[in-house]
């Protein structure tokens, strides 16, 4: 992080991740306490979407979302295969009583641990194995070793997901737009070919088990990055094209709003169009491209006088997944630079040497 020649900075509450950029636990407590909003805002949304759920008017002109994703995940139907809503109550209150334990693991990284994990005082005393277990997982943006540990575990956790929605449609099934009903989908773990085929032309993708086998192949692809990242160390000298003096925690977190920027616009980009992944029942008619100021999208059709700002599910999912996405990209270049030790505090002073040479 940037300290702009003052060695000794220090962070107000409000400055987010500069606060606990050396301070591995608050790190922690901080990324598991937002994962707590986010559980108890998507359990409190469900619960507020379903109580103004209207049957006799589309999903995708009620100004819903939530319980359209777990209607596409084969959630809320009765036996007779009619979407009512069965059950959704159960999974949001599910969220809701797991923000609550995110929040509790919260305080505890924040309150009852050390500030580094380096030091692990607190529940594990010193020697113990939990102790030397804890050690390994700190931030130490100078060792690589010690990050590609860290990143190895993510991988396994994102692997793992990428499991667990394959089984889900294995065993349990997800909707199928093509016949309007709740089926079982298991391609396989194995013909990777057939994903490989479609590198450029993924959005275009209108089957349920092409769909599945890509949730395989990320399985896969990350649960092996996974065992290279955990079992391998650092291969020769460690130089700056293997990133000594860039790994920093800012260079981690322009990476990561790079990330999450980008599945942003392709998000956008797929539901604007896919039918597969967004059925028109659950979300409307697809939508069409404009440009003015910067790219939207509009209703091809009347979304039937929506109550929620006149525009069907599909248009403003796809409008906010866009633009939370163009921003967090500007947020990637902004973090990126800064970790490349570019000093923001030079362009007014290069503005006003200029306005003073102009006058």
């Amino acid at each position: 992080m940037q300290t702009y020649g003052n060695p000794n900075v220090t962070y107000g509450w409000w400055v987010g991740n500069a606060g606990v950029t050396n301070k591995t636990n608050r790190f922690i407590s901080s990324h598991v306490g937002h994962t707590g909003v986010i559980a108890f805002s998507a359990g409190a949304t469900t619960l507020w979407e379903l109580g103004r759920y209207d049957p006799s008017v589309p999903m995708g002109s009620q100004g819903l979302v939530f319980i359209q994703h777990l209607a596409s995940m084969g959630l809320g139907f009765d036996e007779a295969g009619v979407w009512t809503g069965v059950g959704v109550a159960t999974i949001a209150i599910f969220h809701c009583i797991f923000s609550l334990v995110y929040g509790s693991a919260a305080l505890l990284h924040a309150l009852a641990f050390s500030e580094d994990t380096q030091d692990s005082s607190g529940l594990f005393a010193e020697g113990r194995p939990e102790h030397r277990q804890a050690k390994r997982f700190k931030l130490e943006w100078d060792n690589p070793d010690n990050l590609t540990f860290i990143l190895g575990h993510h991988l396994l956790f994102l692997a793992l997901g990428n499991v667990m929605f394959v089984e889900w449609a294995r065993y349990h099934g997800i909707y199928d737009p093509a016949i309007g009903a709740v089926r079982t989908v298991f391609p396989g773990y194995g013909d990777f070919g057939v994903i490989w085929s479609h590198q450029f032309d993924f959005l275009t993708i209108d089957s349920l088990e092409e769909i599945m086998m890509g949730h395989a192949f990320l399985a896969f692809f990350m649960s092996a990055g996974s065992v290279f990242h955990i079992f391998t160390k650092q291969v020769g000298e460690y130089t700056t094209s293997k990133g000594a003096g860039l790994l920093s925690a800012e260079a981690v977190l322009s990476w990561s709003l790079a990330g999450i920027g980008w599945m942003g616009i392709m998000v956008a980009f797929w539901c604007a169009g896919n039918t597969t992944v967004y059925p028109t029942e659950f979300y409307g008619e697809p939508v069409s491209l404009q440009f003015g100021i910067a790219p939207y999208w509009v209703d091809t059709v009347d979304p039937q006088s929506s109550a929620w700002f006149g525009h069907s599910s599909r248009a403003y999912l796809v409008n906010f997944h866009y633009m939370i996405g163009f921003f967090n990209i500007q947020g990637h270049l902004w973090h990126a630079l800064r970790a490349m030790g570019f000093n923001f505090r030079r362009i007014p002073q290069a503005l006003t040497g200029l306005s003073g040479a102009q006058s």
